[in-house]
C-alpha cells in the first residue's frame, strides 16, 4: 500500500509553445521506471499543439519484487487473474492523476482533448482512472496493460466516459504480462459497451516502430488534429 506520497513535478513535452497548446496527453511509466522513459517516443510522435505530461511515480516497496524499493504507482502482489490488489494504492494515484487533469483544465485544455496514456503498471491506472472521471475526456492509450479491480468496474464507472476510446495494445511474446490477461481485460471491457481500438504486435513487454505508428494515428483522430494543426 501506498503511504504519503512526495511527487516530483511532472516533465512536460510538447512541440508547439504554449500559446498554441490545445491538447493534453497524460502518460505514466511502468514499474520501476520514470517519466523520463517515454520522453523519446513522444518526440517521435511529433504531434503539433500537444502537450505530454510525463509524471512520475514516487517510490515505493514493491511486494512482489521482495520489497524492493522502485517507482511504482502502486503495490503489486501478483500479475494473474487471482492476485491481491493494493486497492489503496490504485485509489492514490488515481486521486494524483485526478489533480493532473486539474491542472491541465486550468491551463485551458477543455476535458475531451485531454488523453490518459499509460504503459504496463500506468497503463492500468490509466484505465481506471478515465472510466472513472466525471468529464468526459478524449481517450485512453492502453499499452501492454490491464484493468485492475475489474469487479468494480459497474458499480464504479463514470457515464461521462461511456464512449470514450480505448486504444489497447499487447505484445504476443509478453512474459511481464501475459497476453492472456490483457485479453480477459479487453472481453470485459467489450462486455461492457466500450469501444476498443485493440493492437497486437509481435514483440515483448515493450513498445515497438509500428506501435508508435498506430498511436499516432489514433491520437490525431481522438484529438482531431488535422483541424487544428
Amino acid at each position: 500500500m501506498i503511504a504519503a506520497m512526495n511527487y516530483k513535478p511532472p516533465l512536460e513535452s510538447s512541440s508547439s509553445n504554449n500559446s498554441k497548446i490545445n491538447a493534453s496527453v497524460i502518460w505514466l511509466h511502468g514499474l520501476g521506471a520514470d517519466g523520463y522513459d517515454f520522453e523519446p517516443i513522444v518526440q517521435k510522435l511529433d504531434l503539433p499543439n500537444v502537450r505530454f505530461i510525463l509524471p512520475h511515480a514516487p517510490d515505493m516497496a514493491v511486494t512482489r519484487n521482495s520489497g524492493y524499493i522502485m517507482p511504482a504507482w502502486y503495490d503489486l502482489y501478483g500479475l494473474t487473474g487471482n492476485s491481491q490488489e493494493d486497492e489503496s494504492g490504485i485509489a492514490t494515484s488515481q486521486k494524483y492523476v485526478n489533480a493532473l487533469i486539474q491542472h491541465e483544465l486550468n491551463r485551458g485544455v477543455a476535458s475531451e482533448r485531454i488523453v490518459l496514456a499509460g504503459f504496463s503498471q500506468g497503463g492500468a491506472i490509466a484505465l481506471h482512472t478515465a472510466i472513472r472521471y466525471p468529464e468526459k475526456l478524449g481517450g485512453i492509450l492502453a499499452l501492454s496493460t490491464y484493468l485492475p479491480l475489474n469487479t468494480k468496474l459497474t458499480t464504479e464507472v463514470h457515464r461521462a466516459n461511456a464512449g470514450i476510446p480505448i486504444f489497447m495494445a499487447h505484445g504476443v511474446f509478453d512474459e511481464v504480462i501475459s497476453l492472456e490477461m490483457c485479453k480477459r481485460s479487453l472481453n470485459i471491457l467489450q462486455h461492457n459497451h466500450y469501444a476498443v481500438n485493440w493492437h497486437e504486435y509481435n514483440m515483448a513487454h515493450s513498445v515497438c516502430v509500428d506501435e508508435i505508428n498506430d498511436i499516432r494515428l489514433f491520437l490525431k483522430h481522438v484529438l482531431l488534429q488535422d483541424l487544428v494543426e
